[in-house]
């Protein structure tokens, strides 16, 4: 019988469980005493994470078993087909039905139904009814129809056939930008690793993919124009690995991949600084026209660009050209963090060069929040990264830039960084902005995080994971679940359901599902795991 992967992560991440404690008294956390009641176990709707706008149990439910269809109604919309066949495959492998998908709307079973009238749904939400006669999913988008089947993956049982409970779930998302970074320069990963995280994030409603695909220690995807980035700069990462890179195809193949999940990628090229694997492939991008040595180490700051060299802007505008062209969602990441070597006068004429091509591209510019200092282009989208300790006035040009037009995501380093360790005793990640367990990760408000910054300017929230001493599958999801569902939370659900103790015993309940899924996670002694 294989031992879950959350009691496998606790023997490695946690204090010593004592040897003949049982596996569940091993996932139940520190709280638990001796004589402890269990609480009773949470209805199906009572389940759902992230927790929806409104959720009713009545009535009788639907037998999801061998008979059951999928029906795309009578639409001749081929995405809405799509959606359905997703969908069923999805069912399909912890069920093991057939689950046909066929035209029509009569009849029992699973029925898809686009309304663009659904009241209060939106480009994203949706509407669930079940009953003795099927489960119907309504939406005005096709997006809308793959959350809602998100959703009644969660009412079903972990594994094989059984009964969606009878009701009704009506829901739409607070924020419209809820994403993930994924930091493949410091360590390289491969595109179908990439793939299972959209996987895993997409099924919580995460719809928003950020790759780091460069930085002092690696090039990661292939440009034409500048053979040598991937080529000679793909070549090492930190600890002196081979590296490796993606060729276009590769990154196409993920692009689409994820906007079959209804995840849009967004690219980053990290500039001025974070450059040594450019500088490295090209002497030419160098002030002193002498190459840099590969880098392997975790140090930052240390590189930049050459301001003052027109070379430089041929450069930026042929690897944005090419990475625009590769890249149907609307944003290019432009980085502009940790820019310790580029004078601030010169980081500002620099980053006004660079947003300038982004927007020749027919891109929307994003940054990290250092671009506040600067000059945002009009709408350009900053990322904050900040924590508890960030200085008032770093907080208050981004504010200040907000309100001037530049709307924000929230990725708080003591919040969303996954790479921060849950504690002393987790192996992997980093400290520096603080140990980051579960319950700090969710526990906190984008809504009213930073001073003045009005919930109206907040595009949505990013939970970014740097791969410094990430280089495995088994650490990338031990430091990203299960805090990367409180992001899913966080960025879907209304803050009138937000509430610590109600999300940790829905957390619990989604410790069957992760490791049904293969999902090693971490086992927070906060969360009412077996319970």
């Amino acid at each position: 019988m294989r031992v879950p992967r959350r009691v496998l992560a606790a023997l490695l991440v946690l204090a010593a469980v004592p040897a003949a404690a049982s596996c569940s008294s091993a996932a139940r956390g520190d709280d638990a005493r001796p004589g402890d009641e269990p609480p009773a176990a949470l209805a199906p709707y009572e389940r759902l994470l992230p927790a929806p706008v409104s959720a009713r149990a009545e009535g009788p439910g639907y037998a999801f078993g061998p008979g059951t269809v999928i029906r795309t109604g009578l639409t001749d919309d081929e995405e809405v087909r799509r959606v359905g066949e997703l969908l069923a495959e999805q069912l399909r492998g912890p069920s093991g039905l057939p689950l046909p998908v066929v035209d029509g709307v009569e009849g029992d079973g699973i029925r898809l139904r686009i309304d663009g009238e659904a009241e209060g749904a939106g480009e994203e939400g949706y509407r669930l009814e079940s009953g003795p006669g099927g489960v119907t999913l309504t939406a005005r988008t096709p997006a809308g129809l793959f959350h809602a089947g998100q959703t009644l993956r969660q009412l079903l049982p972990v594994s094989g056939p059984g009964t969606v409970p009878g009701g009704t779930v009506t829901d739409a998302p607070r924020f419209a930008y809820r994403g993930a970074m994924v930091d493949v320069a410091r360590h390289f990963f491969t595109v179908e690793q990439v793939k299972r995280y959209v996987d895993q994030l997409a099924q919580y409603k995460v719809n928003t993919l950020h790759l780091h695909l460069t930085d002092d220690q690696g090039w990661r995807l292939a440009i034409d124009s500048w053979p040598r980035l991937a080529e000679y700069g793909g070549a090492s990462e930190v600890g002196g690995g081979p590296g490796g890179h993606w060729t276009k195809d590769e990154y196409r193949d993920l692009v689409a991949y994820a906007s079959e999940r209804y995840v849009d990628v967004v690219p980053e090229i990290d500039m001025p600084g974070h450059v040594n694997a450019a500088q490295a492939a090209y002497a030419e991008l160098n002030c002193d026209g002498t190459a840099r040595e590969r880098y392997t180490g975790i140090k930052v700051g240390f590189s930049s660009l050459c301001v003052g060299k027109e070379r430089t802007y041929e450069f930026i505008d042929q690897v944005l050209g090419e990475l625009a062209e590769l890249t149907p969602g609307k944003y290019l990441h432009i980085g502009g963090d940790e820019a310790h070597s580029t004078p601030a006068a010169d980081y500002a004429a620099f980053m006004d060069r660079a947003q300038a091509v982004v927007a020749k591209h027919g891109k929307t510019v994003v940054a990290w929040h250092q671009l506040a200092t600067a000059r945002p282009a009009p709408g350009a989208v900053l990322q904050y990264w900040g924590h508890d300790r960030t200085a008032a006035a770093e907080k208050a040009a981004v504010t200040a830039a907000a309100k001037a037009g530049s709307p924000v995501i929230l990725s708080p380093a003591d919040r969303l960084y996954l790479d921060m360790k849950y504690d002393k005793e987790t192996k992997p990640g980093l400290a520096w902005a603080g140990y980051v367990p579960v319950r700090r990760a969710y526990d906190w408000d984008p809504g009213t995080y930073l001073p003045g910054l009005p919930e109206s300017a907040v595009l949505g929230v990013e939970a970014p994971l740097w791969t410094e001493t990430i280089a495995t599958r088994g650490d990338w999801e031990l430091m990203a679940f299960p805090r990367v569902l409180g992001l899913a939370e966080l960025g879907w659900s209304p803050p009138t359901t937000h509430d610590w103790p109600s999300y940790a015993r829905r957390l619990s309940a989604q410790g069957p599902r992760l490791d049904a899924q293969d999902v090693t996670f971490y086992p927070a002694p906060d969360v009412p795991w077996g319970r």
